[in-house]
Parts: structure tokens; C-alpha cells; sequence
């Protein structure tokens, strides 16, 4: 199949996921073609049957935003039409979605392409929701050819939240390699930051507001109340000097290092002794899943689709939003038994090779596309024809 993937090539969870389809569609022998802004970060280095085409973006006076919708689907259309794709795979309803069913519309008449939207989150449980732009998530998602949502939860919000009634949207969670991301050697990392045997929390986000990363350093806070430890942030974002400005207010800020942006978080996460994740909205949990199948325990909130990743009691535990004394004595609960925090950390890794192993769910993905391929193709819809003509001037 020719599959071309649109997403963020930005530092977040569905540009990871839609990345690392990509690449395993391509290890496959599917031709794979990233459509978007900027090389997804995520694909570094050369990779057979994996192409990239860059959205150019207009530069016109008159033009005081940009207009990135429209540059998309002029985009989409030209990869469909020469590229002769089968399968379009956007991730994010926002403004993604709304640009491929442009191309579509375009391309009609000589290319039959079939639209797949996957649902992350925030397009639906946050930006979706905005009165200006629910009418058009809602009809993106309905004029998708196939839907998939990334947990249940996701699933029911957007059934709810949009109204929709007549199309069925497939969960899929999020998938990881556990051959790479395993349990490995020290990285360095905790020589350099916990030299005196402290133990390692961990946090990796894009430090958006949803993420909630000044509670890991209220987390910590209490928890050197108990334990000596050290809180690695990895990512960046716009509340990063909000946790630097409260982890010196607390006067911690020597128990708090900020590495920023980081490749190799395998070795990173294997490091950790507990990952905290306490966003106040998560369809999935991605960092959660990659720091399990690193053999990390998780300490997180029962948002969104967390609980469907982490089994409380099990694999880690969950609390609710803000409530940081919980989590923290979550975290000096295993950090001061040994034994559980070994069982926590076996199970982890487990959990994530038996669920959510790349090889199980990738082929869950290829059956939706044949099952498309496959469908006959629907007639073009009649435009609908009235007497008269209303004016009305939006601005």
C-alpha cells in the first residue's frame, strides 16, 4: 500500500505514535509519505520506503494569519495525485482532518482516497470543544472513511461530546517497541545527577499547562520530606520557568535538574525509579507506557485514559488531579520497599510487552486499511440546488 501519514512533527504523544507507525508500516514494506511542516522528530536518519513532503507555507502581505489549512491540502492533493496513494492517515482532527477531507473533495473525480482520522486528545477534549470549531471537528470526524481513537475513553467523549451517532470509531491504543524500549545500563545520568545514591523521580512532557509539570516538583517536595531523591524533567514547553520558579521558591531547586529536549529516552528512562505523570488530561499516556516497558513504575493521575495503562496496585498508582500528598506518598511507598517496587517494575515491563507491543497492534491498523481498500467507492454527493441565494458576510 501507499500510505501517506500527516501529524506534529512536534514533541508530543501523536506525533510520536504517528511517526513510529510509519516507520513500522514502512519495516512492512508499505510506502509510507509524512506529509507536514517539518521532519517529525522521530525520524531521524534514513529509512527505506519512508518519504517526507514538506508543507511550504505562504508568505503574502494580504494574508495576516497564515494559512497552514489550506497549504496542507494543497499539499495533500499534489502527494495523492503523484505519489498515487491509497490510505490518508491524519492524526489529530485539528486542522488535519479538515484539510485531507479538502483533498479529497478536490481529487474526487480522478482518485478514489480513503481518509483514516486517529483522535488524540486535546483536539477533542479541549480545542474541539471551542464553539468555533466544534461544528467542524464534528464534521470532519463524520466524513472521515474511518475513525480510530486511541483509548476508550477517547471513544466515549468524542461519541458524547460531538454528538455522533452514525460512525463507528475504532479504538487502537498507542503501541511501543519494548526491544527498544527496555530495561538497559546506566546512561551516565545517574552518576551525574544522583551521585550519593538518591533516588531518581522522572518526568517527560512538552510542559504544556494540560501536563501539570510544577506538580512533580510539589511531588518531590514532600517526598524529601521521607527519601533523598532528584527530579529529572526532560522536555520543554511553556511551563518550564513556572517549575523553575517554584522548585527555588521551595528551595529545592538543587534536587531538580531540566535536560530539555532528549533523544535516547530509553537509557534516559531506565535511570528513573518511579516516572510521574500528573496531567490533567491524558487519552492515553504515552511517556507513561515507554517508562513501563523501561521497567519503571508510574505514579500518575486517573485522568482520561491513564487507568486503561496503568493497573493501580499493579503496575503503579493513580490519584486525582492536584492531589500531589497523594501521589507523593505513592512514590515513598516504593521508593522505601524494595521488594514491591521490584514487583511494581516486573509487572510494568510486562504489562507493556503482553498489551501494547508494536507487533500486536500494528496489524489492527493494516486490517482497517484493506478493510477500506477494499469497500467500493461511495457516488459523489449531489450539490443541492435552491432558487434563491442568501448573503451573509462572516468576518
Amino acid at each position: 500500500m501507499n500510505i501517506g501519514i500527516v501529524c506534529y512533527p512536534t514533541y508530543g504523544g501523536s506525533g510520536v505514535v504517528a511517526t513510529e507507525l510509519g516507520k513500522a508500516l514502512a519495516m512492512e514494506g508499505h510506502q509510507v509519505h509524512f506529509i507536514t511542516y517539518a521532519m517529525p522528530f522521530r525520524l531521524d536518519g534514513f529509512h527505506n520506503n519512508v518519504f517526507y513532503h514538506e508543507v511550504e507555507m505562504p508568505n503574502y502581505p494580504l494574508f495576516e494569519f497564515q494559512l497552514y489549512t489550506l497549504a496542507l491540502a494543497s499539499k495533500m492533493v499534489d502527494v495523492i495525485r503523484y505519489e498515487k496513494l491509497d490510505i490518508l492517515h491524519v492524526h489529530y482532527a485539528i486542522p488535519h482532518a479538515t484539510s485531507a477531507y479538502l483533498a479529497k473533495k478536490i481529487i474526487e473525480k480522478e482518485h478514489d482516497i480513503k481518509i483514516v482520522t486517529t483522535l488524540h486528545g486535546t483536539d477533542i477534549t479541549l480545542i474541539g470543544l471551542e464553539p468555533s470549531f466544534l461544528p467542524l471537528v464534528k464534521f470532519a470526524i463524520e466524513e472521515s472513511d474511518a475513525v480510530t481513537s486511541v483509548s476508550r475513553f477517547l471513544r466515549e467523549k468524542t461519541l458524547t461530546n460531538f454528538n455522533i451517532k452514525n460512525k463507528e470509531i475504532d479504538v487502537i491504543p498507542n503501541f511501543i517497541d519494548t526491544d527498544l524500549y527496555v530495561p538497559s545500563s546506566e546512561c551516565g545520568l545517574r552518576e551525574q545527577y544522583a551521585p550519593q545514591g538518591e533516588k531518581i523521580l522522572m518526568h517527560v512532557s512538552n510542559f504544556r499547562p494540560v501536563k501539570r509539570v510544577s506538580d512533580t516538583v510539589r511531588i518531590l517536595n514532600e517526598v524529601l520530606k521521607s527519601v533523598p531523591a532528584k527530579l529529572i524533567l526532560i522536555g520543554d514547553g511553556p511551563e518550564r520557568s513556572e517549575a523553575e520558579r517554584l522548585s527555588r521558591e521551595l528551595g529545592i531547586g538543587e534536587h531538580v535538574r531540566f535536560l530539555g529536549k532528549q533523544n535516547g529516552l530509553p537509557q534516559i528512562l531506565s535511570a528513573a525509579d518511579v516516572f510521574l505523570l500528573p496531567s490533567q488530561s491524558e487519552s492515553f499516556g504515552l511517556a507513561a507506557l515507554e517508562a513501563m516497558s523501561c521497567g519503571v513504575p508510574v505514579v500518575a493521575t486517573s485522568s482520561g485514559g491513564i487507568p486503561e495503562v496503568i493497573i493501580h496496585g499493579e503496575t503503579g498508582y493513580v490519584a486525582e488531579i492536584g492531589d500531589t500528598d497523594r501521589m507523593a506518598k505513592y512514590v515513598v511507598d516504593l521508593l522505601t520497599n524494595p521488594k514491591k517496587h521490584k514487583r511494581f517494575a516486573e509487572a510494568s515491563r510486562q504489562r507493556a510487552v503482553e498489551e501494547f507491543e508494536t507487533k500486536l497492534l500494528l496489524p489492527n491498523y493494516i486490517a482497517l486499511y484493506e478493510r477500506l481498500l477494499a469497500s467500493p467507492k461511495a457516488a459523489p454527493k449531489e450539490p443541492s440546488k435552491q432558487n434563491g441565494y442568501v448573503l451573509d458576510f462572516v468576518v
